[in-house]
């Protein structure tokens, strides 16, 4: 088969096809509708994935101007709404959706981006409850760090003066919107801890839509807070609004105003508590006083401040009372050994030598004085004392006779 007709190269082709659909007034602007996937983001700043849907992809690159702008990070499986230009890379033949912008399907880029710092910062602990500094009860400095211009500011301070005039208000003007804002903020913020500006740091703005509380839900300004030693509270917005910088606060006010309540007591509260404290320590003493009087008057009339013997008087004759007793018992004491005594003397005396002394029996004892009971124990010519019942006498022996022992076997000198 002859080929007929002019032959062409492939970046002919593709540039041909690229010139198509760079004219083509639809596919210079539209928006598509699908889900990220093989989402990338390379170390130049460009992001390329693919969009795609249950009938097809298209494969996209966003690249780092347009990406700088997003408020959100892409992730795989988010369904999104793209807009930009569809071409032909001349180099690869495909062609792919060029974006300039991204927004999330169905909600908006801010609410995602809200929500994934939000998760973000959670997991890395900066909402811990462990980590909140306890709100000084009477602070002696308060820094204000928000707009000079704005009507928050203007309320926080009507209501510091009201509520605690004592408190030095310190201002730190910044701008609390615009692009600028949150680097103002995260710096005024470490400035105050840092140089130990007050006890006590307020930051914040009145209300507004999310767009332009954004500031407060910069992740700069959320560990700037997180990194102050001073207690910070967050009062952004109204009520409803809620905002990185309140998670991240030691303490979350609903509005400005209610932030300069919460920061401060109430002068007016803290006299009705002194005056009512005052009131109870008057009664109090009043009534401790009256118990005292009513003490005194008892004792006044006591018998013994009226009659100062009556005293001695009682312990006399508590003291007579008690040598009675002691007289009657050392009596009974004495009674009882006596005759114990003539018990004990009665037996001795039965046992007394001299009993037997009595009876015309003799007690003999040689020169030491010990007791002879044998005739062995002297010799003739050794002295003796025989005692008798009325005496004793003084002997010297001239023999001794043995008894029946010895068979009656006499000794002379």
């Amino acid at each position: 088969m002859s080929i007929q007709g002019r032959v062409y190269s492939v970046s002919q082709v593709n540039g041909y096809i690229k010139d198509l659909l760079d004219r083509d007034g639809l596919l210079s602007g539209l928006f598509v509708r699908g889900e990220i996937s093989n989402y990338k983001m390379y170390p130049s700043g460009h992001h390329y994935f693919s969009m795609k849907d249950e009938g097809g992809a298209i494969r996209c690159v966003m690249f780092r101007r347009e990406a700088s702008r997003l408020r959100f990070r892409p992730e795989n499986g988010m369904k999104v709404v793209a807009f930009g230009r569809v071409a032909v890379f001349p180099r690869d033949g495909q062609y792919q959706l060029y974006c300039q912008e991204l927004s999330p399907d169905g909600v908006g880029d801010l609410h995602v981006a809200f929500e994934q710092l939000k998760e973000k910062l959670f997991r890395e602990g900066l909402f811990d409850q462990g980590h909140k500094r306890p709100i000084p009860r009477y602070p002696q400095r308060i820094a204000l760090i928000t707009s000079p211009a704005g009507a928050a500011v203007r309320d926080m301070l009507r209501i510091l003066g009201a509520r605690w005039p004592l408190a030095r208000i310190v201002l730190l003007p910044v701008r609390v919107q615009g692009v600028e804002a949150p680097g103002e903020i995260a710096s005024a913020l470490r400035y105050a801890d840092q140089h130990r500006v007050a006890d006590l740091i307020i930051t914040g703005r009145g209300g507004g839509s999310m767009e332009d509380l954004w500031a407060f839900n910069d992740e700069g300004v959320a560990r700037a807070i997180y990194d102050c030693e001073t207690p910070v509270i967050s009062a952004v917005g109204h009520e409803p609004d809620v905002t990185i910088a309140d998670f991240v606060a030691d303490l979350r006010a609903a509005t400005p105003s209610n932030a300069a309540e919460l920061a401060v007591p109430d002068q007016n509260e803290l006299f009705a508590a002194l005056f009512q404290y005052e009131a109870r320590l008057e009664q109090a003493m009043g009534s401790r006083l009256e118990r005292n009087r009513r003490e005194l008057e008892r004792l006044g009339r006591a018998r013994a401040l009226q009659d100062p013997l009556y005293y001695i008087q009682d312990r006399r004759m508590l003291l007579d009372y008690q040598s009675r007793r002691l007289v009657h018992g050392l009596r009974g004491t004495l009674a009882v050994e006596r005759e114990r005594f003539a018990r004990l003397a009665a037996a001795l005396d039965a046992l007394s030598p001299l009993k037997v002394l009595g009876r015309g029996y003799a007690l003999t004892t040689d020169g030491a004085g010990r007791v002879l009971a044998s005739v062995s124990g002297v010799e003739p010519g050794d002295n003796v004392t025989v005692r008798l019942a009325d005496g004793a006498l003084r002997c010297r022996v001239e023999a001794k006779q043995g008894g029946e022992n010895d068979g009656g076997k006499k000794e002379v000198l």
